[in-house]
């Protein structure tokens, strides 16, 4: 991995599964010291034990659930009281959720906007400052090939990562002054848990990327300056051609597609 970030630190939303991981573990092998934050603390534990062990990093852990309001300033506060400098901050901690809108239970949609969309701006907010302080950072938010559409019956999902996506190529634009590169990733199917958790795994590409392909690709499109990647060229074409079809012709497109074939 591309050494980019080496003896700097970087803050891990989200650090417990899938993409996190391999977030992690790339970071590591270049030589990144890590703050790793997710719900829980056993997967997070073990994880930073490990990279220690094999890389020589220095790992500090913040269990917290990012659906709460106040968790953000939780995990800031303690960078503080370490005298860490985040150089290098990733927004990845997201869920989707599968069902039409009114069966879908209202605390599960509005923890979905928290975690995908306020803790997004608010950890941002919160270290930012430093970064334009030292005119140096970089941030990495997880939006989705969903970000380009709506998508029914994941339609809350897919609209908070347009608002993930159109969040990162504005700061891209607002924070180039300061030297400081803002990057969404978008990524399509991945091998991780997001479609169990999210209920969907009838729905499963039956060739997801692994994470860590969907990792390398946007860390390298970060240091690279790109204000948002795609990752894997089919999912490139497809979400770029929507472009060329009418709105309300790809929304009922991905209404069959996501049309439920059972009762739930």
């Amino acid at each position: 991995m591309d050494a980019k970030w080496r003896d700097q630190w970087a803050l891990v939303t989200g650090a417990s599964a899938g993409i996190g991981v391999a977030l992690a573990k790339l970071l590591a092998e270049g030589g990144t010291h890590l703050v790793l934050t997710a719900r829980r603390r056993d997967r997070l534990e073990e994880l930073a034990a490990n990279l220690r062990n094999l890389h020589g990093i220095r790992v500090e852990v913040f269990p917290a659930d990012l659906a709460l309001r106040g968790a953000p300033e939780e995990i800031h506060a303690f960078t503080q009281q370490k005298a860490i400098a985040i150089d290098l901050l990733i927004n990845n901690a997201g869920f989707g959720q599968y069902g039409e809108l009114p069966k879908v239970e209202t605390p599960r949609l509005l923890d979905m906007v928290e975690v995908n969309c306020s803790a997004v701006v608010h950890l941002t907010r919160l270290f930012l400052p430093q970064m334009v302080a030292r005119c140096r950072g970089d941030i990495l938010i997880l939006a989705s090939t969903a970000a380009f559409q709506a998508v029914p019956y994941i339609s809350t999902y897919a609209a908070t990562k347009a608002f993930d996506l159109l969040l990162a190529e504005g700061l891209a634009e607002e924070m180039k002054p300061y030297g400081i590169r803002v990057c969404a990733l978008c990524p399509g199917s991945t091998e991780s848990e997001f479609h169990a958790v999210a209920e969907q795994e009838e729905f499963t590409s039956k060739n997801p990327e692994t994470a860590e392909k969907v990792a390398r690709t946007g860390l390298k499109a970060l240091a690279e300056g790109k204000s948002y990647v795609i990752s894997g060229v089919g999912n490139y074409l497809g979400a770029l051609s929507q472009r060329l079809v009418p709105r309300r012709t790809v929304t009922s497109i991905a209404a069959r597609m996501f049309r439920p074939t059972k009762k739930r």
